[in-house]
């Protein structure tokens, strides 16, 4: 089975360790020490007997003129999250190449950090952090503050995504409530995963902590309206780990700056340097570190060698894009 690194120089490096890359190359014939991210570098006779494509961050569109040089090609491999900016109609139009995505491992770690920060978001740790470091003394009052704490505290999670089932999942063992809007998944699913389905009106103005894990598709961006951030309660959390297109910045901001909400922001692609959030007292603004990180990479090629494995031994893939859910899905 020949396959191609159809992604930038040095990324194979970094999603597989030297451990993976032998093994990648026993799964297919590969050479791992080359990797081209754009098709139209590679030669005739190269795309003419490729058969996987291995994908990821940086890479790429598979467009029609790549296609028509690929006539073997029978997978694309993507060890990343979304496909979206890899592969184009011409792929699905064509029909008999199977796509995969690492999306769901890469969810681990971002649910992971939403965990996290849900959780200190429940001890009101900004705020607290914030009057201490003022005063290098606690607030007296804070610790029999009825409103701080994680015992009966409620979690809102925006999205029955990938990562909002594997939050959601991750609240299990904690004495939490947990509330989900999403309108593509039914109450009984949302049930199962011990959460209640609300609307979001009723998710915004009960919650202490909201989450937000919802796909950016046209659809959903701007779906954080500054109406429904005004429901929220004075002194709550707003988390986004998400995409930033999908919150209405202005809105955003102002309940933030003025103190009246606190907000973990992992994803702010439109910030500008002299932005008022950077200096917020209640932000904690991160550089897009939810996702696999580091040594995190490798799982995502894990499940990539895994997807090769399966393709070589005529099984079904793990991780299969459906192209149905483009509308819906990231």
């Amino acid at each position: 089975m020949r396959a191609l690194l159809a992604m930038p120089a040095g990324l194979p490096q970094r999603m597989l360790d030297a451990a993976q890359l032998a093994r990648l190359r026993e799964l297919a014939e590969v050479d791992t020490a080359r990797a081209v991210p754009d098709l139209a570098d590679a030669s005739e006779a190269e795309l003419a007997e490729v058969e996987v494509l291995i994908t990821g961050w940086g890479s790429g569109p598979v467009d029609a003129a790549a296609l028509a040089r690929m006539p073997r090609l029978r997978a694309i491999v993507h060890t990343a999250g979304t496909v979206r900016h890899v592969v184009t109609d011409a792929v699905w139009d064509r029909g008999d190449v199977v796509v995969t995505s690492a999306t769901e491992v890469n969810a681990i770690p971002v649910a992971e950090f939403a965990l996290a920060q849900i959780l200190l978001a429940g001890k009101r740790s900004l705020a607290q952090e914030h009057r201490y470091r003022g005063h290098h003394a606690a607030h007296p009052a804070a610790r029999s503050a009825p409103e701080i704490g994680n015992y009966g505290g409620v979690v809102g999670l925006i999205g029955a995504s990938r990562i909002g089932v594997l939050v959601a999942e991750h609240l299990r063992p904690f004495d939490l409530e947990v509330l989900i809007t999403d309108p593509f998944a039914d109450a009984a699913t949302i049930t199962k995963l011990g959460a209640t389905k609300v609307d979001p009106e009723e998710l915004y103005s009960r919650s202490d902590v909201v989450s937000l894990h919802a796909p950016d598709v046209p659809s959903t961006r701007g779906m954080v309206s500054r109406e429904l951030l005004a429901l929220m309660r004075d002194g709550t959390t707003f988390v986004n780990t998400a995409r930033p297109a999908l919150v209405d910045l202005d809105a955003l901001r102002d309940e933030v700056v003025s103190g009246r909400l606190a907000a973990v922001l992992d994803v702010h692609d439109d910030l500008a340097d002299d932005d008022p959030l950077w200096d917020a007292p209640l932000a904690t603004i991160t550089p897009h570190i939810a996702g696999s990180q580091g040594n995190e990479l490798h799982r995502m090629g894990e499940a990539a060698l895994e997807e090769i494995r399966r393709l070589g031994a005529g099984e079904p893939p793990r991780y299969p894009v459906d192209p149905s859910r483009r509308d819906v899905s990231a």
